[in-house]
C-alpha cells in the first residue's frame, strides 16, 4: 500500500466514494494523519472509532486513549468508543491469535456502524506493520469496504516532516527504547526532536515514527482541529521506560 502508487487500492485521492468513511483513531500522530489526509482529499469521514484496550496490545495504541474524545470534539466528527469489556481475552501466547482476537470488537463495532451509515471504508495509520495492516485489510475484505492507509510504506522522515509542516503539534506520551530517557516524556515532537531521533536511529535503531513501539504520541493541535487540547500530567519512569499520566485535559480557546 504505497500512497504514491497509482495502482494502490488504498489511494482513493481521485475517487468519489458512495458512502461514509470511519477513521480508526487513537489520537496519536499516525491515525490523526490518516484522518487529516482523508479529510484533505474530500473523503466523507463521518465517524471516528477508538478502541480502549485493557492492557498491552498487539493491535492498538495503548496510552491515554481517553484523550481521543477531546480530539474528536475538536475535529468535529462523532466518536465511537470500544470499551475493554468488549474484548474476549485470548488465552494464548501466540501473537497472531491474540491479534485476531483483539480485532473482533473493532469489526463488530464497524458492522454496527454499517447499520447507521452507508459504510464505504476506513482510514488507518499503519506505516510498516504487516501484522496490523494484513489483519485490517482482511477485516475490510470481510466487510466489503475500502481501506485508506496514506502512511503505508512511506519514508518515515518524509512523513514526520510533512506532519510538522502541516502544523501538527505532537506530544510524546510514552517511551520504551534505548536512548529515550525520561526527558522525552511530554516533549513536543518538533524539528529538534526529529534531529535527535535521527541520531538515535543511527545509534540504536530507533524508528523515526516510533513504529516499533519505541514511543507513543498524541496530537494536541492541527489544521483539522478547531481548538487545541491542553494537558496537565505527571510522569512515571521505570528505569528504561516511562509514560505520562494525564491529570487534566481540556479544549483550549
Amino acid at each position: 500500500m504505497n500512497d504514491d502508487a497509482e495502482s494502490d487500492p488504498t489511494d482513493t485521492a481521485d475517487a468519489t466514494p458512495d458512502g461514509a468513511y470511519v477513521g480508526l483513531f487513537s489520537g496519536g500522530k499516525d491515525s490523526s494523519w490518516a484522518v487529516y489526509r482523508a479529510l484533505e482529499r474530500g473523503l466523507p469521514v463521518e465517524r471516528l472509532l477508538t478502541v480502549h484496550p485493557a492492557g498491552d496490545s498487539y493491535m492498538y495504541h495503548v496510552p491515554e486513549t481517553r484523550l481521543a474524545a477531546l480530539a474528536a470534539e475538536s475535529i468535529g466528527v462523532p466518536l465511537v468508543e470500544v470499551e475493554p469489556d468488549d474484548f474476549d481475552a485470548a488465552e494464548t501466547t501466540d501473537s497472531g491469535a491474540q491479534g485476531d482476537s483483539e480485532l473482533e470488537p473493532m469489526e463488530a463495532a464497524l458492522s454496527d456502524l454499517a447499520d447507521e451509515i452507508d459504510l464505504a471504508g476506513v482510514t488507518a495509520g499503519a506505516v510498516e506493520s504487516e501484522f496490523q495492516t494484513s489483519r485490517i485489510e482482511a477485516m475490510c475484505d470481510r466487510l466489503g469496504i475500502e481501506l485508506f492507509a496514506p502512511l503505508w510504506q512511506r519514508d518515515p522522515r518524509t512523513l514526520a516532516e510533512e506532519m510538522l509542516e502541516a502544523g501538527f503539534d505532537i506530544t510524546i506520551l510514552q517511551v520504551a527504547a534505548a536512548g529515550l530517557d525520561e526527558s522525552w516524556l511530554g516533549r513536543t515532537l518538533d524539528g529538534d526532536a526529529l534531529a535527535e531521533l535521527s541520531d538515535l536511529h543511527e545509534e540504536y535503531g530507533v524508528h523515526l515514527l516510533g513504529e516499533g513501539g519505541e514511543f507513543e504520541t498524541f496530537v494536541t493541535d492541527g489544521p483539522h482541529m478547531d481548538r487545541p487540547v491542553e494537558l496537565e500530567y505527571d510522569t512515571e519512569w521505570e528505569g528504561t521506560r516511562g509514560r505520562i499520566r494525564v491529570t487534566e485535559a481540556r479544549l483550549g480557546e
